[in-house]
């Protein structure tokens, strides 16, 4: 079958059509897997539409769903596509993202959308509109192609959906219930195994100096696939459930492709009733919210409900590290509006896992520069083998990599086969804890770990910021492995800042609520110097075009990055000062071209060299 080539991310995905699963989204919610033409569900949502096989009737999967279309039960139905090299099913969910060039005006619009027959769904501003194909249309990801020829169209991205990876690691050695990433001891005292004493998290400590396990007026959303909401050590505490694909507060349960959710919320929140296991915050009120999905409507609409909903966290241990799935603008700005707008504008802490594939880069999420980045330690303080490594990442937790955790089990999870029969499905060495509980770990159980804390750090000090609570993290985590591994800045690819310390993260937000925080804070390695700067300032023209890198709180970062801009690339540097918040923050763009296209061709030699910069008008920064 021919290829079709699509825009995802920041990159581009070459399409397969699958020779036989189809999309199909049915009128009242029908369960068409009994119906006649449908053969086998392979997927109950993706993109909104259930994935499944039709019954063989001789002809090919084009002409097969062109009948079912008309079906008075069907209200759509839709290819299913693989990236080329991928066994991923890949949907399109019929909407298109489309961002115009600066100067259309609503006439040319219209023509745009009435040439491909194209429904507007949403605007997001004067240039920038959420459009989707009617029955007249050709499919989705032709009618982007086919606007992105068009000079009119900047940017044109079919909304696509596909499996993302939900990040756990099978334990490969035995487990006891001892909770040793709370505070470690140096021996898992059933099995006699030794360990590192101090290799932990330190959240004993944590708790023993705000002298509680954590305020109830915390709320930590996690967005996952499998909840049993009636677990001993998640049931009482449940806030405003939600399912991504019902729309409703009805989670749905029972599938046992899907039980992954329940021991990530029990590592960060599982009660304290006397029984089982206990989480970092065991009295922060759980937000499940059900349905993981690559695609941008659906991560908008997750992140949306945790913004109004009231989550002050937001813990994910799933997504991508295929170069074929990169976060598109869209979404990045998605997961920068719930960083920015959550928690009444103090921006709700939004955490991703790095990975389990050993990479040396992190999972594209994890990588947004509002999101913290969690890999993996072990019960030794070592690096976990499996956990991604990268410049984005900022800290590591204890997880599995020689001994594993304890977390709850969904009642309905069949554990794997890869460890054998009867209780190896579960535990590691095959001897059991009890039926509602399994061994667990990888960056999925290193996440809710840090989310927890996050939840201490609140409980001590509810006025951070998300930007803040990142910052500590950072700043209080321990340095673990070889000091060889850290860079002068104090990051390593492999720990981040280091391994997160619970204790002294919390004593942190205590002292900043106490008044008593600096008024300009000094990293700790700051006494060597920076250098010396030789500079000269004139005023620019509000005119002309430049490429914009980021803006910054701090003059000294922007001494240090105009220095190696100007070095980098040879051109000279801008900077606006202005006001956010009531804060100062400093703009620095790169350049000052009279035409937009000599900007662009600078723009596209710093993303060569790995800068990412965006187009700015100068008279836009008067």
């Amino acid at each position: 079958m021919g290829k079709l080539t699509v825009k995802s991310g920041r990159g581009e995905l070459k399409l397969v059509k699958s020779k036989k699963l189809v999309g199909l989204k049915s009128k009242k919610a029908k369960d068409l897997t009994k119906t006649k033409y449908v053969e086998k569900e392979h997927f109950k949502n993706l993109g909104g539409f259930q994935v499944v096989s039709l019954e063989d009737d001789g002809n090919n999967v084009d002409d097969q769903l062109d009948q079912v279309r008309k079906k008075r039960d069907i209200e759509l139905g839709t290819h299913v596509y693989y990236a080329e090299g991928s066994n991923k099913p890949l949907l399109p969910t019929g909407e298109i993202y489309i961002i115009f060039e600066t100067a259309v005006d609503e006439e040319e619009l219209q023509i745009v959308l009435d040439e491909y027959a194209l429904e507007l769904v949403e605007r997001r501003g004067d240039d920038r509109i959420i459009a989707k194909v009617t029955k007249n249309s050709p499919n989705p990801i032709k009618v982007a192609n086919y606007l992105q020829q068009i000079s009119l169209v900047k940017h044109a991205e079919p909304d696509i959906d596909t499996l993302v990876d939900e990040y756990i690691s099978l334990p490969s050695d035995t487990l006891i219930k001892q909770q040793w990433h709370l505070k470690n001891d140096g021996i898992i005292k059933d099995a006699g195994y030794p360990t590192k004493k101090g290799a932990d998290a330190k959240v004993v400590d944590a708790w023993n100096r705000i002298g509680n396990i954590g305020s109830s007026k915390v709320t930590i959303a996690v967005i996952d696939n499998g909840f049993d909401l009636t677990h001993p050590d998640l049931r009482d505490k449940i806030f405003r459930p939600w399912d991504l694909w019902t729309r409703s507060s009805k989670v749905s349960e029972g599938d046992p492709f899907f039980t992954h959710g329940t021991p990530c919320a029990s590592i960060a929140l599982a009660s304290a009733n006397g029984r089982g296991i206990v989480g970092v915050a065991p009295n922060a009120k759980f937000m499940p919210v059900s349905g993981t999905s690559f695609g941008l409507r659906a991560t908008e609409n997750m992140f949306d409900y945790c913004i109004k909903n009231g989550a002050d966290i937001i813990s994910c241990s799933w997504g991508s590290t295929d170069p074929r799935y990169t976060l598109s603008l869209l979404k990045e700005e998605a997961i920068s509006k719930v960083a920015r707008e959550g928690r009444n504008g103090k921006g709700a802490i939004v955490l991703y896992a790095a990975g389990n594939e050993g990479l040396d880069y992190i999972n594209f999420y994890a990588a947004h520069p509002d999101v913290i980045a969690v890999g993996a330690s072990d019960s030794r303080d070592r690096h976990s083998r499996y956990s991604n490594a990268g410049r984005e990442l900022d800290v590591v937790a204890p997880s599995n990599g020689d001994w594993p955790l304890i977390a709850a089990r969904a009642y309905w999870d069949e554990g794997t086969t890869i460890r054998g029969e009867g209780e190896w499905r579960w535990w590691a060495d095959g001897q059991s804890r009890g039926d509602n509980y399994k061994h667990f770990g990888g960056t999925s159980a290193s996440t809710p770990l840090v989310a927890g804390i996050c939840a201490l750090m609140l409980s001590a000090n509810p006025d951070l910021t998300a930007k803040e609570v990142k910052d500590i993290l950072r700043k209080t985590a321990d340095k673990i492995g070889d000091p060889s591994e850290y860079s002068s800045e104090g990051h390593s690819r492999k720990y981040g800042y280091g391994r997160v310390n619970a204790d002294r993260a919390v004593a942190e937000a205590l002292r900043r609520r106490d008044g008593s925080q600096p008024v300009v804070e000094v990293e700790e390695n700051i006494s060597s110097g920076r250098g010396l700067f030789r500079f000269s300032v004139e005023r620019q023209a509000s005119e002309g075009w430049g490429v914009q890198i980021g803006a910054f709180a701090e003059y000294g970062n922007v001494l240090i990055q105009a220095e190696k801009l100007q070095r980098q690339f040879g051109e000279p540097v801008v900077v606006n000062i202005n006001e956010l918040n009531g804060k100062t923050v400093y703009k620095i763009v790169i350049g000052t071209f009279n035409n937009k296209e000599d900007a662009r061709r600078l723009m596209n030699r710093m993303t060569d060299r790995g800068v990412r910069g965006f187009l700015r008008n100068l008279k836009d920064l008067k």
